[in-house]
Formats: C-alpha cells, structure tokens, sequence
C-alpha cells in the first residue's frame, strides 16, 4: 500500500511542475536609450521661457520715396528741348545739369538784361549831370533827388533781373539749363529730344529722388484697422530679395479709406543704406504687436509634427529624454507659443530633435 501511494504521488508532482513551466512569463529585455556626446554635439537645447504674445498683420503695399526727400523740377518757360544729359534711374548730384532748352522768352531775357544795364549807366550819368548842375547853381537839390531815384529804380530792375539769371541758370544767348536741385536718382522722366515744351505746361520734366530712407504705403483692410497702431515693429520683404527682411515701423497712419480699394493705408519708414529698395518694388508687410497676455514659447525648431499631432522632445539628462505632446496657440517666425504639454524651464531639443525623436519612437 505504501509504495502504491507513492507512485500516485509522482505523476501529480509531474503534473504541477509542467503547469508551473507552462504559467512561468518570460523576462523581458529592456532597452535603454543614450544621447552620446557626438550627438550632443549637433543638438541644441532651449529653456521654455514665459514670454509676451507676438502676433501678426500680412500687409501688402508698395516702396516708395520719402517724399521730404524728393525734388520735382519744372521748366521755367516754353521752349525746345535742344540736349537731354540724364536718363531715368541716373544717379545725378545737386546742380548737375540734366537738360537744354531753347525759348525765345529766354532771348527776351537777354533783351531785358542788356536794357536793365544800359538804363543803369544812364541814370548814373544824369547823376553826375544834376549834381554838376547843381554845383553851378543851374538846378535845384529836387532835381538831383530826382536824378538819384531815377538811378535807384534802374538799379532795383538790373537785380532783379540777374536774380532771374542766376536762380534759373540762364546763360548768354536764347538757351536755359535746367538742373538738378538736389543729389538723388532720376525717378521720373517726362522729357524728349526736340520736343517743344509749352509755356502752359503744369507737369514736370523730372523727378529727383533722396532713397537712403524709403517709404512702404500698404493697405489695412476695415477688419484689421483696430489691430494697427503707431510704433507697430514691421518685417518688409520684397520678391527682388526674398531671403531678405528689412525692419522698420509703422510711423503714420492716414485715417481716411479709400473708396476704390475700400482701405487704409499706413506709412512704414525703412532705412535703405545700400539702396536695394526702389520706388514702386511691391512688398510684404508684416507687423508685429503684443496680445496682452503670456504664454510659454520656445523655438519653432523644436516642434515636431507627427500622426497630426504636435511633439517637443525633453531633455533632462542623457539617459531621460521625453516624448511630449504639447498645445500649440500660435507660431510667430522663430517662436512658438504652447497653451499645454510643456512647463517653464524645462529644456527641449531645438535643433536635430527629429533624429531623437526616430530613435526614440521607431
């Protein structure tokens, strides 16, 4: 009996080691990720900072020149344009000559000049005359005041007409030079070899524009005109140089709207030292003001899109870094504003996170 219940006893110890072989989990590696120092070297790493909210205003507009520094210049009488010096977009300095006219006013002027002087000698000839006279008791003081006036009208006709001469660059002869007022760029041309240019006319021959500093007019649209103000920073960006922002900002605000474009304009001064802005470039305009409120922003480069979704990689140490969802409010150039997912001062990686964020999540 006994060495039966020991038999019966094997097969259900058998039975329970197989089934506890059976029940037993299998240990599972764990697998450890490390940021090595080459790869830290081609990282970069940003605090969350708590930061004003920037938002932003696409404009669009037109270059044009400072109108404070810009010279239109007329033709002073009727006449035919004999020699033409300049062409449009000529650099040209302050009384450079820039074209010839001839005009039988300016042959009259020369008339008036040779009279003016003629008229001078005279008086002063009867001058002397009268004051003779009066020496030898043949006329009377009255007589020689008379003679003196007479002088000093002629003289008051002979300089003005030299002021005529000299403000209009008038030369001997039936030819006017008209030149430039001040040092700039010919901006505007109306004028051609031989033609005849009328004693009526109101429009101008040349336009000289100063453009070291430019304007930029663009158009605010009647929803956006709450959100534009004076001081307003602006990014300008033209098609000419599309890698390249020229900063300004908003400096008048004309508050009257078109009736054609059913828009206000805005004038944003940009300084252009190396004149690369021209007068009628199209252009960009996009300003820069505060939402009054704060938000935590850290850079843009360290976003990352993936399965619709918005993701930052955070850094603690080399050992722990996190996949982090976050909530974007807005992204303004460089800066990204995160409603949640992140905290202040915790560290992401902005630059090279994507080839983290692969090893991490492949």
């Amino acid at each position: 009996m006994k060495n039966s219940k020991i038999y019966l006893a094997i097969p259900c110890l058998l039975l329970i080691f197989i089934a506890s072989c059976k029940t037993a989990p299998k240990e599972e590696a764990v697998q450890s990720f490390e940021l090595s120092d080459t790869m830290m070297k081609h990282c970069e790493f940003t605090e969350a900072k708590m930061q004003d909210v920037k938002s932003e205003l696409k404009l669009f507009g037109k270059v044009t020149a400072d109108n404070n520094k810009m010279a239109h210049v007329y033709p002073i009488t009727g006449g035919i344009v004999a020699d033409i010096h300049v062409e449009l977009g000529d650099y040209v300095t302050q009384g450079q000559l820039l074209a010839v006219v001839k005009s039988s006013e300016v042959a009259d002027f020369q008339r008036q000049l040779l009279d003016a002087k003629s008229d001078v000698a005279l008086a002063e000839k009867n001058v002397q005359v009268a004051k003779d006279l009066y020496v030898g008791k043949l006329n009377s003081e009255k007589d020689v005041i008379a003679s003196q006036k007479e002088l000093e009208k002629a003289n008051a006709e002979l300089t003005r007409i030299n002021e005529v001469y000299s403000i209009y660059h008038l030369k001997q002869g039936s030819e006017y030079r008209i030149t430039a007022p001040i040092s700039g760029f010919i901006v505007n041309k109306d004028i051609t070899q031989n033609e005849e240019l009328r004693n009526d006319r109101t429009e101008e021959v040349f336009s000289i524009a100063q453009i070291d500093e430019v304007w930029v007019l663009a158009n605010v649209n009647e929803s956006n005109i709450s959100k534009v103000a004076l001081g307003y920073e602006a990014d300008v960006q033209t098609i000419s140089y599309a890698d390249k922002t020229f900063v300004g900002k908003v400096d008048k605000i004309f508050n009257v709207i078109d009736p054609t474009t059913k828009a206000m304009k805005i004038l944003v001064k940009i300084n252009n030292p190396d004149l690369l802005l021209k007068p009628e470039m199209n252009a960009t305009v996009n300003l820069k003001f505060s939402e009054n409120k704060k938000l935590i922003a850290i850079p843009s480069s360290a976003v990352l899109f993936d399965k619709s979704k918005n993701w930052v990689m955070v850094y603690k140490d080399k050992k722990h870094i996190e996949t982090r969802q976050i909530e974007v409010y807005s992204k303004i150039g460089d800066i990204t504003y995160i409603t949640s997912g992140i905290s202040e001062n915790e560290k992401v990686i902005s630059k090279n996170g994507l080839l983290i964020y692969d090893a991490l999540n492949d």
